[in-house]
């Protein structure tokens, strides 16, 4: 006896240890939480590979320039006509401006449209460096000199300056609302599942400790450089930390909870709990881990940057998850369970819906498993309806910005890309061959040289002329080419690649062509190549850890390819939804790789957690039994893990964001599918079906069968 209890005492000592522990570090990085925007970058063109040839463009246009600069556009427009009083505005604006800090000068002269109803004016702003904050600061004040606009004069600043500060503005306001939105979800969610006044307290607590921990690893990797943290990284970390954070207490807590039925001492309940579902959770954790790490391998700074971000907030939750949690509950006892209190000696014997779900799929195996992959791949269909380009400016918002409507008036009166050029660098010698290239290009508006005239900070105006020579820097000139379509269409990307085709074959010219569109051109150019190299690497990473944790050749072959056709049918049906239902005009081009990634390596997870139970099971009582006794066992808090994570991930549709409202949902609706028609019906009914080899080319493959030693060895006992 007194062993013991100086064994519990022990016990509840190393649990005290280890909450006061976490709890400590908590307290400390709890103020990390609210201060990873000052670490995050949003700069699309640092996002491109090296060796893109935009970024090589890039590094030519320093060449030529004092200062790099990105634009703003400021944009005046009344639609009874331009008056006199309104070009003293603009006039006067443009004096103010001069004076704000970051503004490049002097400034190139006003441009009106054809039409008499607008008036454009170009702001360079500084680029140099790290630019974000200065840019953001300067746009802030260029819209404090223009004022709202009265009297009919609608005022507004846009481009890709005025783009860059609205996104910073949403990203920046990422981290309350959305964390609040998850922590109700969450909790809302734990108290329909656990209806206890009590044990919510303790996935959630648990889940926040992994948050706060998680943004202060991220806060020192990236004020350290060495990750990159953005805006969409930082909204997705929340949700996955809480999501997955919540799915895994949620499986610990169900395991702790049946074995405390067996078990009279809790800590003898806790090891148990601990060893049969920590190898589950342990895998689950690392397989999403390997799924994010495989973006490292992308071309594309901004996915290399979401995969260590994400991944490190996951490793942070598995750790506190097979620690804190553990100890919490110890702590709690049976008693964090009232009302409905788990005693040793008890029954805990499923029932209800998943001994109706278990009977049914093992009465109709071979019907289910065909019907259920029939209607994946019905859904599934609608991928032809899913076009991966990414979102003009005016597309990317949920809700209407300055940035947004600015551009909406600069499409209704001038050439599409005023204020954002393409650069075309190429041989001094070259450059009158290069540029009636250029000219012959359709969807080219005009084509420029740079001149040696002074500029805004060496920028040769849209209206200036050619009289003046061009600038040569090391045997090569500039040349400025205006789109006829606004430079974040896809009309203008088309332009793009045929101006590109254009320009290379003129011979001995080394034409290099750059400029805002030039880097969207690269960057789906990027994204295409990142998706055919990292989704086969995901695919072979999970079928790797699904072999090891499963033993078994033929089941993880098996659980991939359900996983692979439930993703097929998310984004077929996430297509018509986009298209048909929220009228969104397409989808970004990182969408599908993120997709993937997400949806694949957290779809696992719930196989995972079927399969690993499936076989402890099925070394006791066989394989088509074990599967129903898994299926049953493990029914309940599986979907309620689903449900907690598609929640979670629908959090993000709260963002003014349209790339990160498609991606929560098709997250959501992917983890649903997953929850209740794969893992519920398609994969059981498929091991059901297939029996014993499924486990091939393990020796549980033969426990089945009565002629085989294991067979009679645990009949015997």
């Amino acid at each position: 006896m007194w062993g013991i209890r100086q064994h519990r005492a022990i016990g509840t000592l190393v649990a005290v240890a280890v909450v006061l522990g976490w709890l400590a570090l908590a307290a400390f990085a709890g103020p990390y939480s609210g201060r990873l925007s000052d670490v995050a970058i949003n700069d699309n063109a640092a996002f491109l590979p090296a060796d893109a040839e935009a970024t090589r463009a890039d590094r030519l246009a320093n060449d030529f320039t004092d200062r790099q600069t990105t634009p703003a556009l400021v944009v005046y427009e009344r639609t009874s006509g331009i008056t006199d009083a309104d070009r003293q505005k603009v006039t006067g604006d443009a004096t103010r401006f001069a004076q704000v800090p970051g503004v490049v000068t002097p400034l190139p002269p006003p441009v009106p449209s054809e039409d008499g109803q607008a008036v454009q004016l170009i702001v360079p702003i500084d680029a140099s460096g790290n630019a974000g904050d200065r840019i953001q600061r300067a746009v802030d004040d260029l819209r404090d000199v223009t004022g709202p606009g009265a009297d009919g004069l609608v005022v507004e600043v846009a481009g890709p300056a005025g783009l860059l500060t609205d996104l910073v503005a949403v990203f920046s306001s990422i981290d309350g609302p959305l964390l609040l939105v998850t922590l109700v979800v969450v909790l809302v969610i734990l108290l329909i599942v656990y209806r206890s006044p009590v044990l919510w307290v303790i996935p959630l607590l648990a889940a926040g400790v992994s948050y706060v921990v998680a943004t202060l690893a991220v806060y020192v990797l990236a004020s350290n450089d060495v990750i990159k943290l953005n805006g969409q990284a930082q909204g997705i970390l929340t949700v996955l930390v809480f999501g997955a954070g919540t799915d895994y207490a949620l499986l610990l807590i169900a395991r702790y909870r049946e074995e405390l039925h067996h078990h009279p001492r809790t800590l003898d309940a806790m090891i148990a709990a601990w060893r049969g579902a920590g190898p589950a959770i342990f895998a689950s954790g690392s397989t999403v881990i390997a799924g994010l790490l495989c973006l490292l391998l992308s071309d594309l700074n901004s996915n290399r940057a979401l995969g260590p971000v994400t991944a490190v907030g996951v490793g942070a939750t598995l750790v506190v998850m097979l620690t804190f949690l553990p100890a919490l509950l110890l702590l709690g006892g049976r008693w964090a369970f009232w009302p409905r209190v788990p005693h040793a000696g008890t029954t805990n014997q499923p029932g209800g819906l998943w001994q109706a779900v278990g009977a049914f799929v093992g009465r109709r195996a071979r019907l289910i498993w065909p019907i259920t992959a029939a209607v994946l791949i019905a859904l599934a269909a609608g991928l032809t309806q899913l076009g991966a380009t990414s979102l003009s400016q005016v597309d990317q918002f949920t809700d209407p910005t300055g940035s947004v409507t600015g551009q909406e008036i600069i499409d209704r009166h001038f050439p599409g890309g005023l204020g954002s050029p393409t650069t075309i660098f190429v041989s001094a010698d070259r450059a009158d061959q290069v540029a009636a290239a250029a000219r012959a290009v359709p969807g080219v508006a005009r084509v420029q040289p740079l001149t040696a005239a002074p500029g805004a900070g060496g920028q040769a105006a849209p209206s200036a002329g050619t009289a003046a020579p061009p600038k040569v820097v090391d045997g090569r000139v500039q040349l400025q080419a205006t789109l006829t379509e606004e430079a974040d269409t896809g009309g203008a990307r088309q332009t793009v690649r045929k101006l590109r085709e254009a320009v290379h074959a003129v011979p001995g010219a080394g034409a290099v062509v750059g400029g805002f569109t030039a880097i969207t051109v690269d960057t789906n150019d990027a994204a295409t190549r990142d998706q055919n190299v990292i989704i086969p690497t995901v695919l072979g990473v999970i079928a790797v850890i699904l072999a090891l944790l499963l033993r078994s050749l033929l089941a993880p072959l098996l659980l991939i390819v359900t996983v692979v056709l439930s993703f097929a049918a998310t984004l077929g049906l996430c297509a018509v939804l986009f298209n048909h239902g929220f009228g969104y005009p397409g989808v970004d081009s990182s969408f599908p790789l993120f997709a993937f990634v997400f949806l694949v390596a957290l779809g696992v997870d719930y196989n995972i957690f079927l399969m690993s139970r499936v076989r402890e099971e099925s070394l006791k009582h066989g394989t088509r039994s074990g599967v129903l006794r898994g299926l049953r066992v493990t029914g309940g808090v599986i979907t309620s893990a689903g449900v907690v994570l598609a929640a979670t991930f629908s959090a993000l549709a709260v963002l003014p964001l349209v790339v990160l409202v498609e991606l929560g949902l098709a997250v959501a609706l992917g983890v649903l599918i997953d929850t209740i028609v794969v893992r519920s019906l398609l994969v059981p009914a498929l091991a059901h079906h297939i029996g014993p080899a499924i486990w091939w080319p393990s020796r549980l493959r033969r426990v089945d069968q009565p002629d085989q030693p294991e067979y009679r060895a645990r009949h015997a006992r």
